[in-house]
């Protein structure tokens, strides 16, 4: 018994790639907008991934400062317009020790040509061999402060302000704030 088979014919054929070709030709349009707008959104994630992990890596530092297993002598904390430097008793021998420098115990952060910078072993915000903790090629740091605050009786609370933006876009900039409270000052 013959079965008759049917096809396609080839007006519908044409049709559907026609159909096929405009929509294809239509998503494609919008193609390189999505893939401009995930970009800018993975480089804004990581600017502010990049200013929460410096800014808690300082408050980390300032709610140390001070700390002594006994009668350490000098600032604990010295806050500049563009400086910090803080002091405390990583091993808890009872002093501040300033060398040899791999076991100094004052940690200095500094903003430096968009770079925020560090020094183990610091005692000045001037002079060389400060490290950078950021890549200015890729994030520009506009504002590094340091506020701290007496609240009477009780612990100082310490602020850490840090903005940036990604480089070459500075309608990127954002600014994050870390609190954290100096328990040894």
């Amino acid at each position: 018994m013959p079965l008759k088979e049917h096809g396609f014919s080839l007006v519908e054929v044409l049709l559907a790639m026609a159909i096929s070709s405009i929509m294809l030709l239509g998503a494609s349009r919008f193609l390189p907008g999505l893939q401009r707008a995930t970009l800018m959104q993975a480089g804004l994630q990581e600017l502010e991934d990049e200013l929460w992990l410096r800014a808690m890596a300082v408050g980390k530092q300032l709610q140390r400062a001070g700390y002594c297993a006994g009668q350490c002598q000098g600032a604990a904390l010295l806050i500049n317009e563009r400086c910090v430097i803080v002091q405390w008793d990583a091993n808890s021998n009872g002093r501040w020790e300033r060398s040899p420098l791999s076991a100094a115990e004052q940690t200095g952060f500094r903003l430096t040509d968009g770079a925020l910078e560090t020094l183990r072993g610091a005692t000045s915000c001037e002079g060389k061999g400060w490290d950078k903790l950021t890549d200015p090629g890729r994030i520009l740091i506009q504002r590094f402060q340091v506020n701290k605050t007496e609240l009477g009786d009780f612990a100082p609370q310490l602020e850490v302000l840090l903005s940036g933006s990604l480089a070459g876009r500075p309608e990127s900039a954002m600014t994050v704030s870390q609190r954290v409270t100096g328990f040894n000052l």
